[in-house]
């Protein structure tokens, strides 16, 4: 990232090269009459409206004034790393932030997530009053692990009190092997949809056939919104989520959709979705090497989804992938 060895200091990117890894550097303040620098190092995530958008390898995105800019260029793609090793906790937190929800707050170690600040009012509670159970579970959760740094007792009444005042249902995210499942079992927290977190190396994956067909895009068009089956009420919140994200791509084929989210090493393959009449013609590996080609060339290094545990169709097409189980999570709720 050394702009001096070239002499001149010269931005040699545009709104083209998006979705390329750069290297830039921009003016911080200028103090008697001397400039202050910054560099950053990413993928190009947008540049609209005189905002330039760089995510780091680390996931965070930093925004840039196009005024401040003095310096930028494509530079390779990232080494790619060989080990995929990381903690369920890490990971959990990766495909938090491709998943974000539109209001979070800490609680500790803990992270309350909700996606019905930005709607509320919007969209009508199901059964005239009660609980709302919100754009997925993952939106709408705690990522519980860690220490929530307040007795385990007063934790879970902050919980069911901060959901409440949003008419939702309290939920926990928790791995399979924490030991907080056995005190949730022990004061009745029920346990729902036991999910499987797969991981795989990219570099095979961008190989796949098909990857040529498929249209790649920043936002989601109308046919991509048209195919996601998140429609109705939620349709809006859906929207939200989806739109987040460190480096978020939006799949298209004739009869098939995906959302790819690229954050450093890792990229996350969702909503991977194929129209009944559309089945087994490759569709979905098609948009699974098209995101895969994608993050590879932002430097992601290895993918990961996450599929319910009793969807052994969605398994075995992973399988033949070379996804294999990295960890599982379930979520709790109190009983009634």
């Amino acid at each position: 990232m050394d702009f001096a060895a070239t002499g001149r200091l010269v931005v040699r990117i545009s709104p083209a090269d998006v979705g390329k890894r750069v290297s830039v550097r921009r003016v911080l303040e200028i103090a008697d009459g001397q400039p202050t620098f910054s560099d950053t190092l990413g993928v190009l995530a947008s540049w609209d409206r005189g905002v330039v958008c760089v995510t780091r390898r680390d996931g965070e995105t930093v925004r840039i004034e196009e005024s401040a800019l003095v310096a930028g260029k494509v530079v390779p793609p990232a080494p790619v790393r060989r080990s995929a090793r990381a903690g369920p906790a890490e990971l959990q937190e990766v495909a938090s932030r491709a998943w974000p929800a539109t209001e979070q707050e800490r609680l500790g170690e803990w992270t309350l997530r909700s996606t019905e600040e930005q709607v509320r009012g919007a969209l009508p509670r199901k059964g005239g009053g009660g609980r709302r159970e919100g754009f997925t579970r993952r939106a709408n959760s705690v990522l519980a692990h860690g220490d929530p740094q307040v007795p385990l007792g007063e934790a879970l009444e902050f919980v069911v009190r901060w959901y409440g005042e949003r008419g939702t249902t309290p939920y926990l995210q928790i791995p399979d092997d924490a030991p907080l499942a056995a005190e949730l079992d022990r004061r009745g927290w029920l346990r729902e949809a036991d999910t499987l977190v797969r991981t795989a190396p990219l570099a095979p994956l961008a190989e796949l056939p098909g990857a040529d067909a498929v249209t790649l895009t920043r936002e989601p068009g109308d046919t991509w919104l048209a195919s996601y089956h998140r429609t109705g009420d939620l349709a809006e919140q859906a929207l939200a989520v989806v739109l987040g994200g460190p480096s978020v791509w939006f799949a298209t084929a004739p009869g098939a959709i995906g959302r790819g989210v690229v954050d450093g090493r890792w990229a996350l393959f969702g909503a991977v979705e194929v129209e009944p009449a559309f089945r087994r013609q490759g569709l979905a590996t098609a948009v699974m090497a098209a995101l895969a080609r994608r993050a590879v060339e932002e430097g992601a290094s290895f993918g990961y989804l996450q599929v319910e545990a009793d969807n052994d169709a969605a398994r075995v097409l992973y399988d033949r992938m070379g996804f294999t189980t990295h960890h599982g999570y379930h979520y709790r709720r109190p009983s009634p």
